[in-house]
């Protein structure tokens, strides 16, 4: 008898463990993080999988920004889409336009009975991913700004005062001499040259990357990258890639490896080269406001975002969308996005998480850790720097991106490089356009 009550409780306990199990609904959730970023994303979905017991959320690295949105756009042709995407700013409008592909995140929020307050979101984030009613698509997530890095111990080397002010492109352009002359082999190096230089640049300097309000007021939109003040920074650029005061290394992010090896003495790059910087980076930096000409702008307007949003999926159950609430709102939580800001670099994408991070003192022990917020948020963004809105833009940033490099190598002058990005992509937009109207 007891044989058999103690076999009857074994079989009861082996059952019941697995219905446990079985009773958490996957979420599927596809991101673009490797190193310490995709470090900190599988930190963030280890705490809610442990904060809660009806879902499980499963993280999976897809490739870099542009292999994710594809894996995405192919595996929802395929029927197997996962719950959740991360698409980076570029690829907005791409997004909006499938239609079907895609469940807005204001629709899953309201049906799952998440906690969310639109208005709770930065008004300069939550704007590029709403519509113009103010409904939002997607939830921020990873949010960037551009700014200039500095290496104090290679300005010091090279004979250069560290605190010398660089607050505008005519003064980095007498630093960079100085830097030369002082024996520095890689003055200048940028990351994601088209979104730097020519994205930010026009908002900053507040003139219209694109017509239509760069994009958000129509899709019969034009490319302007080719204006008076584009072309006169690239061809300054042009000149210090031809004396070596500039260093280009690539498309995206190449450059980053270079200044936190110690090689260069300025980077031009995301506020989020925080998170690899200073966990690598063995000299003295620190973050600077993202230069301006003086001789364009008496002062500049504000930078717009880069990174990604999350976006749900379409044709999952309505336990799928309830997690995906669940999980979307852990992520907007005050300590959780303070966390995320402070680790990162990059923006809290609410008003709490910022207002939390400045009252803990983390900017006053980490001086130059809130440039990206006060760039962002200084000014009301203006028709020219609330950002872009542009279908097919991925591959119209490649467009520009062969351009850049003509430029660079001295086979084309900036007018020319441009002019022909304009043209190009301009062929892509009327394609888009015509295929979505």
């Amino acid at each position: 008898m007891k044989k058999t009550l103690l076999s009857i409780l074994t079989v009861a306990a082996t059952l019941l463990a697995p219905v446990s199990a079985i009773a958490q609904t996957e979420i599927t959730f596809w991101h673009a993080f490797t190193g310490r970023l995709g470090e900190l994303v599988k930190a963030q979905v280890a705490d809610f999988n442990a904060s809660q017991d009806d879902y499980v959320v499963v993280e999976s690295h897809k490739g870099n920004y542009s292999e994710t949105l594809n894996a995405g756009i192919a595996a929802f042709r395929a029927g197997e889409q996962p719950v959740i995407l991360m698409v980076y700013e570029v690829g907005t409008a791409t997004m909006m336009a499938t239609g079907g592909a895609i469940k807005p995140v204001y629709e899953v929020m309201a049906e799952s009975g998440a906690v969310f307050d639109p208005d709770a979101y930065i008004g300069a984030v939550k704007g590029y991913y709403t519509t113009t009613d103010g409904d939002m698509l997607s939830l921020p997530f990873n949010s960037s700004t551009p700014v200039l890095w500095v290496n104090r111990d290679a300005m010091k080397a090279a004979g250069v005062n560290p605190d010398t002010d660089m607050s505008t492109w005519e003064q980095v352009d007498d630093v960079l001499t100085q830097l030369k002359a002082g024996g520095a082999e890689c003055p200048l190096v940028t990351a994601w040259q088209s979104w730097i230089h020519l994205e930010n640049f026009s908002a900053y300097h507040n003139v219209p990357f694109a017509t239509k309000d760069n994009g958000f007021a129509g899709l019969d939109t034009e490319l302007k990258l080719n204006g008076k003040a584009q072309v006169a920074h690239l061809s300054k650029m042009a000149e210090w890639a031809k004396d070596g005061k500039f260093i280009y290394t690539g498309r995206r992010n190449e450059g980053g490896a270079n200044f936190r090896a110690g090689e260069c003495a300025l980077f031009t790059e995301s506020s989020a080269g925080y998170a690899g910087i200073s966990s690598e980076a063995k000299f003295d930096f620190e973050v600077r406001h993202l230069p301006y000409w003086k001789s364009i702008t008496r002062s500049p307007q504000n930078t717009i975002i880069g990174g990604a949003s999350l976006w749900v999926m379409a044709n999952h159950s309505r336990d799928e969308y309830k997690g995906a609430g669940a999980f979307l709102s852990f992520l907007s939580r005050s300590d959780v996005q303070a966390e995320w800001h402070q680790n990162t670099g990059y923006l809290p994408i609410t008003i709490a998480a910022g207002d939390a991070t400045r009252a803990s003192g983390f900017y006053d022990k980490n001086p130059g850790t809130d440039v990206a917020v006060i760039q962002m948020t200084a000014k009301q963004p203006t028709a020219n720097s609330k950002g872009l809105r542009l279908g097919s833009f991925d591959q119209i940033r490649g467009i520009i991106d062969e351009e850049l490099e003509a430029i660079w190598s001295g086979n084309k002058t900036a007018q020319q490089a441009m002019d022909s990005a304009k043209r190009r992509g301009d062929a892509l937009l009327r394609r888009f356009e015509s295929a979505n109207r």
